[in-house]
């Protein structure tokens, strides 16, 4: 049965005030603004013409931000949709929220370090790359130094909670390749200005540290290869050495691929005799629901199995007894 546009707008609005709750404490301009949307009928009638998966809160404030040269306010926002809406949907047809945050690599880094050394790691949903190079950034675990490959790379600050077992050095990687419907090219200004717009206004230090990790990845750039993760994946990953430890790992990525999907997905990855961690919302994979968790944070599993809790963009990591 088709949905009215009543009930789109409806789901859209819902959307807006989850992603205000998620904005709180972060970016007090994003919360507003998302409030703002929500109760809003003439912007709700510009995002429901879209196809669902585009009318997502960070996709139309990145796209806002990436056409203004600014994060947009809501009487900016009323006037590109007024004056300029074709550019906006255009823009937000184009492009996808690839938010490549380079302090991810923290809360994955204790997961990579006891695996058997060499590794050949495979990052599903890439992006420009930046959470490919775990082994080049430093490390600062509350006092707890791990000194990373490039002595150029930035240093990633993360707090750990609980039993983290702290590895003593980076992970010996390879072999290295990422996979993306849409991979960025760290060394074109344009996919660079989209990352910069899709940091939220307030967020400190993220600016800086995405700048740091873009250079550290412009001296050594990461194999990065268009494909799709239900399709392409085995292909990609027959190319890595058989000498080295497998591992595919995403973060934030099956978010955004439907529930049937993500079941082959897992049924991909399975087959192929990898490590699997994932790094995404409670409950998006089956089993990773963890009572009582941060709903905005993530669950780190091994093999399905959750390992430890993750702040979203890298700032903690808890580990699960």
């Amino acid at each position: 049965m088709a949905i009215s546009g009543q009930d789109l707008a409806v789901r859209t609005a819902e959307d807006y005030r989850a992603f205000a709750v998620e904005a709180r404490g972060r970016s007090p301009q994003y919360e507003e603004l998302a409030r703002a949307v929500a109760g809003d009928a003439a912007l709700l009638d510009f995002l429901t013409a879209l196809p669902t998966a585009k009318r997502q809160p960070n996709l139309l404030f990145a796209a806002a931000r990436y056409l203004l040269g600014e994060p947009p306010d809501l009487a900016a926002l009323h006037a590109l949709v007024s004056n300029r809406g074709d550019e906006l949907a255009g823009t937000m047809l184009a492009r996808r929220t690839q938010t490549n945050e380079p302090a991810r690599c923290a809360t994955l880094l204790p997961a990579l370090a006891m695996l058997p050394q060499p590794l050949a790691i495979v990052e599903v949903g890439a992006s420009a790359g930046l959470t490919l190079l775990a082994d080049k950034y430093s490390y600062d675990y509350a006092g707890h130094e791990v000194a990373g490959t490039d002595p150029d790379a930035p240093v990633l600050a993360c707090q750990p909670r609980g039993p983290v077992p702290l590895p003593a050095r980076v992970p010996e990687v390879a072999w290295r390749a990422g996979l993306d419907l849409n991979p960025l090219d760290v060394t074109s200004d344009d996919d660079v200005r989209w990352l910069q717009c899709l940091i939220w206004p307030g967020e400190t230090g993220r600016q800086e540290r995405l700048a740091a990790a873009i250079e550290t990845a412009r001296r050594d750039p990461p194999p990065l290869h268009q494909g799709d993760l239900l399709t392409d994946l085995p292909g990609l990953v027959s190319e890595a050495p058989r000498d080295a430890t497998l591992v595919i790992y995403h973060s934030a990525v099956l978010g955004y691929v439907r529930r049937a999907d993500r079941a082959r997905f897992a049924e991909t990855v399975q087959r192929l005799g990898a490590v699997w961690l994932s790094n995404e919302g409670p409950g998006v994979l089956p089993g990773t629901g963890i009572p009582g968790c941060d709903p905005h944070g993530f669950v780190l599993a091994k093999d399905t199995e959750p390992i430890a809790l993750t702040e979203s963009h890298g700032n903690w990591v808890e580990w699960l007894p």
